[in-house]
């Protein structure tokens, strides 16, 4: 069964939302409300795929964004029956090939 909570990068660039990617403990806001004037850009080298720096300030109010964080972990806690996991990807446990090793032996 397919989580409606995991999502590939791809998918988020055009899907406003918070996004935590819990390997790397990257958060990702999107945010497609803002607007800029589309002429102060040569839009011959920009091709679609290439996304423009406009400041090294995260717009975050911190404060919500903890709350967020937070609020999420309470309705999914780990090992909880809502808990996020991808078990499909998940390859067999290496303890259980060694000691499947040791019973053959």
């Amino acid at each position: 069964m397919v989580d409606p909570r995991q999502f590939e990068l791809d998918e988020i660039l055009n899907r406003p939302g918070s996004y935590f990617n819990p390997q790397t403990e990257v958060l990702v806001i999107v945010d497609d409300s803002p607007e800029l004037d589309a002429e102060i850009f040569n839009m011959e080298e920009f091709e679609g795929a290439d996304w423009v720096l406009i400041s090294d300030e995260v717009p975050v109010d911190e404060h919500r964004r903890d709350e967020l964080l937070e609020k999420f972990q309470v309705h999914y806690h780990p090992g909880g029956s809502a808990s996020i996991t991808d078990d499909d990807d998940e390859g067999p446990d290496e303890l259980e090939e060694d000691h499947q090793e040791v019973g053959r032996e």
